[in-house]
Parts: structure tokens; sequence; C-alpha cells
């Protein structure tokens, strides 16, 4: 499960054990949940931060922040000259300042350079001690995924990994298991790299 590329599904781990689905689910979520260091540093120099929606049906046309799904939070450590460091990801109930902001204080350490969109959910950072940059899309000539490329990038392969491996059905009340799990090898190869130069 911690090695697999892919992650690994409740259907698979069934397959491999030989036991039964509600089984081999339970596993897995029990496994997920231990995936987790509640010791784990904050992020620290500059970290990109932006919302993503997964799953969900839109309604009335609705788009954007608006839409029916599941909000996820996604903060991103960028490393010079190129590169990314950590993650964190957090289901939030909505993209309000007051979830985001919650978000952003207990995972990322005061004084960190915060890089977000012009999202006015962000407009508390600096009275919160953090350096904030706004990144507004509409004024830039690059795409979002080139002016922010670390948190575009996690939330692509989070929506591919999701589709990938469990067939894009992942229900809102387990979504942050599944969000420890996918974020848990780059926490693993964070802290390996850690090791090896100190």
């Amino acid at each position: 499960m911690t090695t697999a590329k892919n992650g690994l599904s409740a259907k698979t781990l069934q397959r491999t054990l030989g036991t039964s689905y509600r089984t081999a689910w339970k596993m897995l979520h029990k496994y997920r949940i231990a995936m987790v260091r509640s010791e784990r540093e904050q992020l620290s120099g500059t970290v990109e931060i932006d919302e993503t929606l997964i799953g969900g049906i839109e309604h009335s046309g609705k788009r954007g922040r608006g839409a029916d799904k599941a909000v996820v939070v996604i903060a991103v450590e960028t490393k010079e000259p190129k590169g990314f460091g950590r993650v964190r990801m957090r289901h939030i109930p909505d993209a309000s300042g007051d979830a985001l902001i919650a978000f952003i204080c207990d995972t990322v350490k005061p004084g960190s350079d915060v890089q977000t969109d012009g999202w006015s959910g962000y407009n508390q950072l600096q009275p919160q001690g953090y350096l904030h940059q706004q990144v507004i899309l509409s004024a830039q000539s690059d795409p979002a995924h080139v002016s922010m490329p670390g948190v575009h990038r996690v939330a692509s392969l989070l929506k591919r990994w999701i589709l990938g491996t469990h067939q894009g059905s992942v229900s809102a009340g387990h979504l942050q298991s599944y969000l420890e799990e996918f974020t848990f090898p780059w926490i693993r190869e964070f802290m390996s790299a850690h090791s090896a130069s100190s």
C-alpha cells in the first residue's frame, strides 16, 4: 500500500488476501489512519495553496467554488531553483476564509511565504503572521498550472489517482483518509531525503 505507485484499492486487497470486500476495506481504512503522524512538522519556506473540487455532480450549471463537490485545500512546499517538498491536504466544508485560514494555521509555519490566487478567503493571512503573495490569474499571461505549478500538479495527480485506483468513487465522509494515503509517499520521500542529508 505504501510503495505501490498507483495505490491499493480494497478490491485489489480482497483478491490478494482472499478476504471479503468489507474486511479489505476496513483494513485499508485503518492503515490510512495510521499513516498520519500527529507530531509532523508544519510546512515552511515558500508554500503554494489552492483548492480543488473532488467528485460530486454540478447542478444548474454551477462551476468552480460554488459547485456541489467536495472541497479539498492543498498546500505544497516549493523548492529553489526547482522542485517540490512536503504536501498537506484537507477536506474542508467550503472555501470560506474561516476554513482556509484554519487549515493554513494548522499546517504552515508563521512567517512562511504563502502564495495563493486572488480568492478573498485568503485575505486574512497577513494578520496571522504570514507573508502573502497573491497570484491574480486573470492578470497573468501564464495559465494557472504555470503560475502555481505545485498545487495544480498535485491536484491533477490526486484526481487521476482517485479515478484510476478507486474508480472515482470516494465518499466525502472518508475522503480525508484517502488524502492521507495519497500524500504519504511525499512525506516518506521527504523524511528519507532529510535523514540522508543530516
